[in-house]
């Protein structure tokens, strides 16, 4: 496998999740430096060690990405223990309830959103000075196809999606002139513990028809794999990807052609 992240150093945020963790695993075997992000109580041992095994290095640091000090700390705590900060994949999410708008907990709409929002908005404050020290960078945003569209069962999920592409859009025209470049990721369905969770919100007597039903709607006939994702990741976090920049990247099966 190509050695793209040699001497580089990654930031991964949801990274005991199933898409963090095969980024892990992606950056790792392509020679970078990981640190792996999540909340306490995470199998943050288990990215690392997968990280290890990979034949890269791993740094653990347990936070809340919806809180300030802690995202800073990430970085802080990467650039001691590695030098500097080379890319962020801003993975971390949740998927909040599944119900109508009318019906939706403002507790968890608010929980939704500064997750998948302010999550993402601290992570970009947080790391820019650090890309900027190393002469640019990159970092990638975990949107999803819900970004793209609406969906009456999941709207704060929905309009947390949307402002990350925003986000995206919105870092990539403010930092491209210092060789920082911001894109976002749009997945379909991707076999993971959150769609599982989804499943089981939309058809809880019966799993298989929820997925059948979320399959129905992708041409290719079939979830995605968490390593498809992190293959897209570790490309538009290269150097490969180096005129690529504000943009939207869909990884779904023709799930949204546009």
């Amino acid at each position: 496998m190509n050695k793209r992240f040699e001497n580089k150093v990654v930031i991964v945020t949801g990274a005991a999740g199933g898409i963090g963790l095969a980024a892990v695993k992606r950056f790792a075997s392509e020679g970078a430096g990981v640190t792996v992000v999540d909340l306490p109580g995470t199998a943050l041992d288990v990215a690392a060690d997968a990280a290890k095994a990979a034949g890269g290095e791993a740094l653990i640091v347990e936070a809340d990405v919806t809180n300030p000090s802690d995202v800073q700390n990430y970085v802080d705590r990467t650039a001691e223990r590695f030098g500097g900060v080379d890319v962020l994949f801003n993975n971390a999410g949740i998927e909040g309830a599944v119900c109508p708008i009318e019906e939706y907990p403002l507790a968890e709409f608010e929980k939704v959103m500064a997750v998948n929002v302010t999550g993402v908005f601290l992570g970009m404050k947080s790391v820019v000075p650090a890309l900027r020290q190393r002469g640019g960078g990159a970092i990638v945003n975990t949107a999803s196809v819900a970004g793209l569209s609406g969906n009456s069962m999941i709207p704060a999920y929905v309009a947390s999606k949307h402002a990350v592409v925003g986000l995206s859009r919105s870092g990539g025209q403010t930092y491209a002139a210092e060789g920082i470049r911001v894109n976002a990721i749009c997945p379909s369905p991707v076999e993971t513990r959150m769609m599982r969770s989804l499943e089981a919100g939309l058809e809880a007597e019966s799993l298989e028809a929820a997925k059948a039903l979320m399959t129905a709607s992708i041409p290719a006939g079939r979830y995605g794999s968490p390593e498809e994702v992190a293959a897209l990741v570790a490309f538009l976090s290269s150097d490969e990807a180096a005129f690529i920049n504000g943009s939207v990247y869909t990884i779904d099966g023709a799930m949204t052609p546009h």
